[in-house]
């Protein structure tokens, strides 16, 4: 085989050749024509079939993908991934082929798509390399294609997803009939569609890393937060969890903790999304446990035999590599924050691995931005402490919070579904007036040491240039910049011979720098997550330092409003005011200032909050468009935006959240209707402890034509058991009083006399005629018809997991 050669007929020979040999199959196209999936159709098969590692990515970009290619994509073989890639009109043109096998490796980038003229005698250039060529351009084409797999703009390819594809595709060809004319009848030509440049905004440049200033670790053993956390995670391992999550605000020290808790174990496994992440972590790791060996598993090195590997999840999702690793190589497995990336691919690489302990660390606040770790981790929280609560124990530095009106007009900017259209936000923020009220802004208020956060590069640049205008020192730091490089940037910060760098997302996660001391926003919240790293880059305890300022443009942008919940001492907590007020209640030691205009304008947004039913549905439907189908109601808990507890408080029950969203067949809304008293009689019982929910989980155990049979405590007894003493913490939580404690060592009859006096007996009493207990049977006072008998099985199912789910979750914590 030629190293590199030129193809420009029929790609497919080449294609096919090299599907039937590879082990690693990855294809990005812009778009993808059923004509051109049904060419790759048995190839591709076939590959799956032996177990070849296999991913399709394809664009939206104009709605040229038809909904038929990817139903058919995702029909060839269950273990193809296919992913959409929302483009929300942004160019997206990418056209490559990458194959791998034990030999070696091939990759095709070129002009083809995914259609029969592309792929056969249309008129295409491409180049194929072979792998030997460069293998470390090879292996940085195999993680660019991961990170685009991955990406946030990315939806996984299912019914759910491809049906709202396919209205969208209706509802943009109406509105641009030619184009869709010109598809129609002639759908094999490829149609070059112009493309203005946009600027990525990721950083390419290689690491530079400031390493943390040694004082606040001293000779390596916890502090501060750190104590209390690690006693609670060893606590939560002793007690038989196998997995929970920790929460601590940035600056706290969370890599160290791992560490700390990491002593314990012989091999470890840390997993990442970044680099920069990776390399700080090995070398936090490597000072609390000199004796051990670290090693990095990434696009670049491959050090898998270490005793601490440090690996990149997009390298871990390649078969390849997971493949490298036997399922119990490792005893303690380490997740950082990954809300950056797809939590499909964390949990493919969980699934194949077996470690004695699973531990999430994140250190963002809100349930919402860390559901993906919440969770892989079962909903154990371990350790929870947010920014605030460390502020308030001198943990952290306190701040002083100015919100400064922004007079741009955001409800005028095109909202492309997760960020505002890029060209219109720039031609609002680059004018002088909108740059000098920034300037007058930071001159007021300032410290010493300054990061501004932008939402682009050129303003970026533009920003930077004006201050520099006015006689100030300043840099635009960005993934373009190659004057300077952020080591350098850093220290001249550190030296005061900077008073601003100014930045887009690189200093988000991975590199701290304490001296910071004013922190200035100049660009929309679009997510809360970012914006709770970015405050915390100016938190950390540091000499001279009594406060950080942070100046905020406040304008009508999506979040503008939800964001100061970050700041909130009393977040969480049952308000009874009819109203919540928009300014938070801050630390004593903390400060906040607003604009007048400001206060006027979030509280003009407060009003307008969507209604929280539409809320509840716009979540429900998001989750169902990842999982392809309608989510269990425990899936709702750990994987929704929205708390499951809210369907329950809104609706009834889970299932009359679905009745009301019209989710359910004909047949499933005469059952609901029939039986919605016991279904929102499970719901609502109360709990004081788990007994009633594992007597309806022995029933439930009989099947669907069983369930709801009458049973006796005796029958009851051992299920009851097994379960309340199978896992440590149950045992703890529910069955470790004076009396239960004895119970540890089965015995039938003292566990039935406990089963009667406690659920059965207390249940029977307060369930309104639904449930009797009499003459020592335990039975449901209400007739089920056989057609209704799976559906009413599976729904209490559904109810009864999820209650004790959330019970002992709740009790463990």
């Amino acid at each position: 085989m030629s190293k590199v050669e030129l193809i420009s007929r029929y790609l497919l020979d080449k294609l096919q050749e090299q599907i039937s040999r590879s082990s690693t199959i990855y294809i990005l196209t812009s778009f993808a024509m059923k004509s051109g999936v049904r060419l790759l159709n048995g190839d591709l098969k076939a590959a799956a079939e032996r177990g070849a590692d296999i991913k399709v990515c394809v664009g939206d970009y104009l709605f040229v993908t038809q909904p038929e290619a990817l139903r058919e994509l995702i029909s060839i073989h269950p273990d193809i991934e296919v992913r959409l890639y929302r483009s929300e009109g942004v160019s997206f043109h990418p056209k490559a082929y990458l194959f791998e096998d034990a030999e070696g490796g091939y990759f095709i980038v070129g002009s083809s798509n995914l259609s029969r003229s592309a792929l056969t005698d249309g008129v295409e250039w491409n180049l194929g390399l072979d792998k030997s060529v460069d293998e470390g351009v090879f292996a940085e084409a195999m993680e660019q294609f991961l990170k685009l797999f991955y990406a946030p703009e990315t939806v996984p390819v299912n019914v759910e997803t491809i049906a709202d594809y396919e209205k969208q595709c209706q509802d943009y060809h109406q509105r641009h009939p030619n184009l869709a004319r010109t598809w129609v009848e002639a759908e094999e030509i490829e149609l070059m569609l112009p493309a203005e440049q946009k600027e990525i905004e990721v950083s390419d440049e290689p690491p530079d890393f400031v390493r943390e200033t040694a004082a606040p670790y001293g000779t390596i053993q916890p502090r501060f937060a750190q104590v209390e956390a690690l006693r609670r995670l060893e606590a939560t391992y002793e007690e038989g969890y196998d997995k929970a999550m920790v929460v601590m605000a940035t600056g706290l020290g969370k890599t160290y903790l791992a560490a700390f808790f990491a002593r314990r174990f012989s091999r470890v496994l840390f997993i990442a999304h970044r680099e920069e992440i990776l390399r700080q972590a090995k070398r936090s790791f490597e000072r609390v446990m000199p004796d051990r060996t670290g090693g990095l598993y990434d696009g670049n090195q491959k050090e898998g035999n270490a005793d601490m590997v440090f690996a990149s999840i997009f390298t871990l999702s390649m078969k390849k590599h997971l493949h490298a690793f036997q399922p119990d190589s490792f005893d303690l497995i380490v997740v950082d924050e990954f809300h950056h990336a797809a939590a499909s691919s964390y949990e493919r690489v969980l699934r194949y691995f077996r470690p004695r302990f699973l531990l999430g660390i994140t250190a963002t606040p809100d349930r919402n931005d860390n559901k993906d770790v919440y969770a892989l981790c079962d909903g154990n929280v371990a350790y929870r402490i947010d920014f605030i609560e460390a502020v308030r124990r001198g943990w952290l530095a306190p701040f002083r919070y100015y919100g400064i009106y922004d007079d741009i007009d955001y409800s005028q900017i095109k909202w492309l579904g997760n960020r505002y259209d890029e060209e219109q936000l720039l031609q609002a923020q680059l004018r002088e007036e909108v740059a000098e009220k920034i300037l007058r802004a930071w001159e007021q208020y300032k410290k010493t040491r300054t990061l501004v956060f932008c939402s682009s590069v050129r303003q970026a640049d533009f920003l930077s240039k004006y201050f520099q205008r006015h006689g100030y020192r300043t840099v635009s730091l960005h993934s373009k910049q190659t004057s300077i490089s952020r080591k350098q940037a850093i220290a001249m910060l550190e030296r005061r011979e900077l008073d601003a760098i100014f930045t887009v997302d690189l200093f988000n996660e991975g590199v701290d720098i304490p001296s910071v001391d004013t922190l200035l926003f100049v660009r929309p919240t679009e997510s809360l997550t970012v914006f709770t790293q970015q405050v915390g880059r100016g938190l950390r305890l540091y000499e001279g330092k009594d406060y950080c300022v942070i100046i905020d443009l406040i304008g009508n942008y999506r979040n503008a409003d939800v964001k100061l919940r970050l700041f909130d001492t009393q977040r969480g907590e049952t308000k009874k005011k009819a109203r919540e007020s928009v300014v938070p209640t801050v630390p004593e030691t903390c400060e906040l200032h607003f604009d007048v205009q400001a206060i006027h304008l979030l509280e003009e947004m407060q009003k307008k909050r969507q209604p929280r039913k539409e809320r509840l549905l716009a979540d429900y439907r998001q989750l169902k468009q990842e999982l392809g189908r309608r989510p269990t109601y425990l899936e709702l808990h750990l994987h929704g935006r929205s708390e499951a507890a809210e369907y329950k408080s809104e609706f009834g029950s889970y299932v009359g959240f679905l009745y009301w969203a019209d989710e359910l067949s004909d047949l499933e809304k005469d059952v609901f209707r029939k039986y919605e008293s016991w279904l929102v009689e499970v719901e609502r019982t109360v709990m004081s402890k788990s007994y009633k929910m594992v007597v309806l989980k022995a029933m439930l155990e009989r099947g669907p034509s069983g369930w709801h049979q009458p049973i006796t405590p005796q029958e009851a007894a051992p299920f009851f058991h097994r379960y309340l003493t199978e896992k440590e913490y149950r045992k703890r939580i529910d069955f470790s009083d004076g009396e239960t404690k004895r119970l540890w060592e089965y015995d039938q009859e003292k566990v039935s006399r406990l089963i009667t006096r406690m659920p059965m007996t207390k249940w029977s009493g307060s369930s309104n005629g639904l449930i009797s207990f009499a003459n020592n049977v335990f039975a449901l006072q209400f007739a089920i018809e056989n057609e209704h008998e799976e559906i009413l099985h599976n729904w209490t199912k559904e109810i009864c997991e999820y209650r004790l789910h959330v019970y002992f979750e709740r009790k463990g914590g």
